[in-house]
């Protein structure tokens, strides 16, 4: 269903609450916690290659947007990259490793997640106008496609991802 917003703030938000529903999966014994992750990693990898190809770049122009936290960012995207990467290796979702480093993503994502929408999201909405919000938002929406579309979240590509970061 495609989205019914073009903003680039709306789309983020909806990925972090995608992302939470995603958890509460992976956090139920009863579930399909392998597919749960397969569809989190994409979703995760997409998500952070679309804003650091797309939206940070263009929020590092605005004068009021902070590179520092645009910086801090893709430093936490390299942080999630390497707690997916651990969870992404544990073969047996039912073991308390796949526990341990479950909960280890979901403090990282949680973290980041949190720290960009007081940040930077916020900035975004009070000093980028709706229009270049709505452009940017396409242009999010498209690049996340395409690394969807590319298998971004196998565990291979995780790993070349974590590998060319220095993790």
């Amino acid at each position: 269903m495609p989205p019914a917003t073009s903003d680039v703030v709306e789309l983020i938000l909806r990925d972090h609450r995608r992302m939470e529903d995603l958890f509460r999966t992976m956090r139920n014994a009863e579930a399909d916690r392998a597919g749960a992750l397969g569809e989190f990693a994409a979703l995760l990898v997409a998500h952070s290659l679309a804003e650091e190809e797309k939206v940070y770049p263009a929020l590092r122009r605005y004068k009021n947007v902070d590179d520092d936290d645009v910086e801090h960012s893709v430093h936490e995207h390299g942080e999630a990259n390497e707690a997916l990467l651990a969870l992404l290796e544990v073969e047996d979702t039912s073991s308390e490793e796949w526990d341990e480093k479950l909960e280890a993503l979901v403090t990282a994502v949680n973290h980041h997640a949190d720290e960009e929408e007081r940040t930077l999201l916020n900035d975004a909405r009070e000093n980028v106008a709706d229009s270049r919000r709505a452009q940017l938002g396409e242009a999010f929406a498209k690049a996340r496609a395409e690394h969807l579309e590319a298998d971004c979240g196998s565990v291979g590509n995780v790993r070349r991802i974590v590998a060319s970061s220095g993790g």
